[in-house]
């Protein structure tokens, strides 16, 4: 169920609008067609490794709202929310006008919560916005909504150059592509292997952002856990060996997804620095 904000309201549903932000070029984003987008941020409050991190606090803010000004700030999607199980974190979005969907506590995924989500908010597209991503800014939502000007993307999603210090964390996921921009294989591992020893510094840092065509997410969602899935503990994987194909953009910048208290002082120092 729809949780109304403090003025009895919520975004309405509606075809988007880009708007021509003041200081760069307007956007020719779905010059081909006009597409209703949403935005989910599925929110969890009893995270494992960090716990209640998404109402951490970060620069004075709760680290969700950061979430959900970014998402909001594009322009692209309408609504903009969050899906949670929590009354807690309803109650504090609520008291901040951020619009909330009830989904249920046996979600056992993000994007489960996104799929409770479709089933009450009607859109084309669904966009999946990690929880945990405070330091995302409007412009990563044009590069990952651009490509579904192609027929043939299901689904997208965002990576960057790696850092060279995180070649060989396995929490930093890499991703290969085709020549096309689709997703071959996302891994925990160092991929591609530098066989030769050549140097290769090119590796690509997976950002975990999602956008689905509608009947994707359906497919996704009602998909048993995969092998591949299982073994690296990426979800992606499911989409991968079942066929369906994940496009991948180039975000503007890294992130640093908060997972630890560390992670956590990183991504308010950059917050802090970039108001001051």
């Amino acid at each position: 169920m729809l949780a109304d904000s403090p003025t009895g309201s919520w975004c309405g549903q509606k075809p988007i609008a880009i708007p021509a932000d003041e200081g760069r070029r307007p956007s020719t984003l779905f010059s081909m067609q006009t597409l209703r987008v949403a935005g989910v941020i599925p929110a969890r409050l009893a995270s494992t490794r960090l716990s209640r991190k998404v109402l951490r606090e970060i620069a004075g803010r709760p680290m969700v709202e950061w979430v959900w000004r970014a998402a909001a700030a594009s322009g692209l999607m309408d609504p903009v929310l969050v899906a949670t199980d929590s009354d807690e974190v309803a109650v504090a979005c609520q008291s901040r006008s951020i619009p909330v969907v009830m989904t249920s506590p046996a979600c056992a995924s993000g994007s489960d919560r996104v799929r409770e989500v479709a089933r009450q908010v009607d859109a084309d597209i669904y966009v999946n916005i990690q929880g945990d991503e405070p330091m995302l800014t409007g412009t990563f939502f044009e590069p990952l909504l651009a490509l579904f000007e192609r027929s043939e993307v299901e689904v997208g999603t965002l990576a960057v150059p790696c850092p060279p210090g995180e070649f060989t964390n396995p929490n930093a996921v890499k991703v290969v592509t085709a020549l096309d921009g689709r997703a071959l294989y996302f891994s925990r591992a160092t991929i591609p292997f530098d066989r030769d020893a050549t140097g290769f510094t090119d590796y690509r840092k997976h950002l975990g952002i999602y956008a689905y065509r509608k009947a994707a997410l359906e497919r996704f969602a009602a998909l048993p856990p995969s092998p591949l899935e299982k073994l690296e503990k990426l979800e992606q994987l499911r989409l991968l060996e079942n066929g369906i194909g994940i496009y991948v953009a180039e975000a503007p910048e890294d992130t640093i997804g908060v997972d630890t208290e560390e992670d956590l002082h990183r991504a308010e120092a950059v917050l802090r620095s970039r108001s001051a």
